[in-house]
């Protein structure tokens, strides 16, 4: 939800915490960086502070009142009359950041509420009128529920896809961590069109030499080696046309898998600290391991482990045992569209501004101290969801037991059917010390 007030003193826009004073920060960064982002950009607490007078009434009038006036009443759990203010504020002209931040948090009221359609299509009008980062609806707390519905699912791939309902802003992020992961895909791409255009030339020139060759005559060309140049200069169309749509097929599946790791990097985990920290804090410090299953397979891959924890603790291995059925409803503290503010700083995401979420080393060496052999999944469905689509996406039906090893740098290692073999896991996987390690971050 969002933390917000759009502050009206010469016009400027700032962030707030609903625990702290206000701390004026401009309403967006000054720069977005695309990879491997964790976005915490929100909006924004509106609070006139004019030194016009000007009247009650005046000031009433306006959508920032009533953006501030719902984000009060969410606060205090009237959900209801929270959506009736977003309402009334988007039927007062609102400026472009009004609007969104009241489409925003109208949805968080939805997903509140369970109304996973309704928040979907508040979402989907603040992506394409109003420009809102698709990460910020991976990383809100207030939108747990709805990401573990069939709605987000919808909407992620309509964000993937792009087109004229949502937006390409999200598409154009994914293309660009798609270009840095495969960079020569362009290059291919160049010369497979460069060398159909060729071929189809030759083919153009081919076509009459080829009709005087079947016609015959003094003058005509050699039938067979006329018919040979048409055939090589087809078949190279074809196959170079296939290869392609080859290469567009091979893209289209790459954006999904770095869509799902962007969806993955977000899914919270509860620490043997009781601190709450998201997957993507955990780069460079851990490799998860997860284990989605029935409740007794989990719970005898986790006795077993236990003979080979030393070994794995070497490793980083960190256990995350997802049941299938269990949903809980997701333990977060609604913040709005801030975080709290003890949260450790995190690697940067898709929309993120990098010098702020970058980790200090000392945040880093006491999230490393803080992480031992088992973590609690927070927000169980979302989970749930991830691995389901993951199988989906490997040929596994889903709902059947699996683990996945996640690498270092927070992607996914290996995966495979059961639970898995930890003396094999240990002798795969090098010490965090180890060489191969740092390659891997």
């Amino acid at each position: 939800m969002a933390v917000a007030t759009l502050a009206l003193h010469h016009h400027l826009l700032s962030f707030s915490n609903s625990k702290t004073r206000p701390r004026h920060k401009p309403w967006l960064p000054h720069k977005t960086n695309l990879l491997n982002s964790q976005t915490r950009t929100h909006f924004y607490s509106i609070s006139c502070s004019s030194s016009t007078s000007e009247s009650p009434e005046a000031k009433i009038e306006t959508a920032e009142f009533y953006v501030n006036s719902g984000l009060q009443l969410f606060s205090k759990g009237r959900v209801k009359d929270a959506l009736v203010q977003f309402e009334t504020a988007l039927n007062l002209d609102p400026n472009p950041m009004e609007a969104q931040a009241a489409l925003y948090n109208k949805a968080c009221c939805h997903a509140y509420r369970g109304e996973g359609k309704k928040a979907a299509e508040c979402l989907r009008t603040a992506l394409r009128e109003y420009n809102l980062k698709f990460g910020t609806i991976l990383n809100d707390p207030d939108l747990a529920s709805f990401r573990a519905l069939p709605e987000f699912k919808e909407l992620q791939e309509e964000a993937r896809l792009g087109g004229e309902d949502i937006g390409y802003s999200f598409r154009r992020d994914l293309k660009l961590i798609s270009e840095v992961q495969a960079p020569f895909r362009g290059v291919r791409r160049f010369f497979y069109v460069a060398f159909s255009a060729a071929a189809g030339v030759s083919l153009l020139f081919t076509i009459p030499r080829l009709y005087r060759a079947i016609k015959g005559g003094d003058d005509a060309p050699d039938l067979w080696d006329t018919a040979g140049n048409a055939a090589i200069n087809i078949g190279g169309i074809i196959v170079l046309a296939a290869l392609f749509f080859w290469d567009n097929k091979k893209e289209e599946e790459q954006l999904a898998q770095i869509s799902r790791d962007e969806t993955l990097s977000r899914l919270p985990l509860r620490l043997s600290t009781n601190r709450v920290v998201e997957l993507v804090q955990l780069r460079d410090t851990a490799r998860p391991v997860i284990l989605a299953g029935e409740k007794e397979a989990v719970s005898l891959a986790i006795q077993k482990a236990e003979r080979f924890r030393t070994e794995l603790l070497k490793r980083g291995v960190l256990l995350v045992p997802v049941i299938w059925g269990q949903r809980m409803a997701p333990q977060v503290e609604k913040k709005g569209f801030g975080v709290p503010s003890k949260a450790a700083a995190a690697l940067p995401s898709i929309g993120e501004d990098f010098e702020k979420r970058a980790q200090s080393v000392t945040a880093k060496s006491r999230l490393k101290a803080e992480v031992r052999f088992k973590a609690e999944v927070v927000s169980p469905a979302e989970w749930e969801r991830w691995i389901k689509d993951q199988q989906k996406s490997e040929g596994v039906t889903p709902g059947e037991d699996v683990y996945i090893i996640l690498r270092l740098d927070g992607r996914v290692r290996r995966s495979g059917k059961g639970m898995p073999d930890w003396q094999q896991i240990a002798q795969e996987l090098p010490p965090l010390e180890a060489l191969l390690s740092k390659l891997e971050r």
